[in-house]
């Protein structure tokens, strides 16, 4: 696949992530996996400005955390597009939590509040509590991340949501049907993947159908980003080795129709099971 200026298509270049204008790198970063805070520094530096975290997270999210105030402190703060988790389905308790995240990532706003895991609409009182935090300047724009891909589309029609975050693999592929399908047009809403490796049971060769080897977390972020209605695959990474190895995505470009048959017989084989 190339572009008008001939140049072959790579997962490396920024979009913009839905109606938010937000410049993003395809491959967003998850706090919650282990890996060394300059591990997060060098992904940042490859152009991977998306990163989620919560608060409530002990321990392995320390070391974002120690990234965040690194990359904020240095001045480059405009260039990172912090979404910052709240599981607290309370609007006090949600901007407690968002108030001491700042403070812990040395940042005054998020760019992106996310409400999660909501399976339906979240209480009104919620909604207007985050709505409120954003007329105050704490966030810039609101998100919401659920495994009920079917709600999605009944908020976007709603218009208060900026962001999605929603469960997309090879394994679970209805959002292709019940999600992106409505999330188009110039007023979209960005569209953020999680679980891209279905809690890695696609790299597991005992789920793989007989004879076929299990497929590598870099088959899986490019099947998630080889579909167009998809701005940013979240990944994690447990170590340094891990991080440099899912960074080598953005080298390569969207899968070949034969790749991604293969993937969906992969992934169909384990959603029988």
């Amino acid at each position: 696949m190339y572009t008008p200026d001939n140049s072959p298509v790579t997962f490396d270049r920024r979009i913009t992530l839905g109606r938010t204008g937000l410049q993003v790198g395809r491959l967003g970063i998850s706090s919650s996996y282990g890996a060394p805070a300059a591990a997060f520094e060098a992904a940042f530096e490859r152009g991977c400005n998306y990163f989620t975290w919560g608060t409530f997270i002990r321990g392995r999210s320390s070391e974002m955390q120690t990234a965040l105030r690194n990359i904020v402190g240095g001045g480059r703060r405009e260039a990172l597009v912090l979404a910052l988790i709240s599981y607290a389905h309370s609007a006090v308790l949600t901007e407690f939590f968002l108030k001491k995240g700042l403070k812990a990532a040395g940042a005054e706003y998020a760019d992106v509040l996310l409400l999660g895991y909501f399976p339906r609409r979240p209480p009104q009182r919620v909604i207007d509590g985050a709505l409120h935090l954003k007329a105050k300047g704490l966030v810039r724009f609101i998100g919401l991340t659920s495994h009920n891909r079917k709600v999605f589309p009944r908020l976007h029609d709603e218009g208060l949501f900026d962001v999605f975050h929603v469960r997309y693999n090879a394994v679970h592929r209805g959002a292709e049907t019940e999600t992106f399908p409505f999330m188009a047009g110039e007023d979209r809403p960005g569209v953020v993947s999680f679980t891209a490796t279905c809690w890695q049971q696609l790299l597991k060769p005992g789920k793989m159908p007989p004879g076929a080897p299990p497929l590598t977390g870099a088959d899986c972020y490019r099947f998630v980003l080889s579909n167009p209605a998809v701005d940013v695959c979240m990944m994690g990474a447990r170590n340094t080795e891990q991080m440099h190895a899912n960074l080598k995505v953005l080298e390569t470009g969207p899968m070949r129709a034969e790749e991604l048959e293969r993937m969906r017989k992969i992934g169909d084989h384990i959603h029988r099971r």
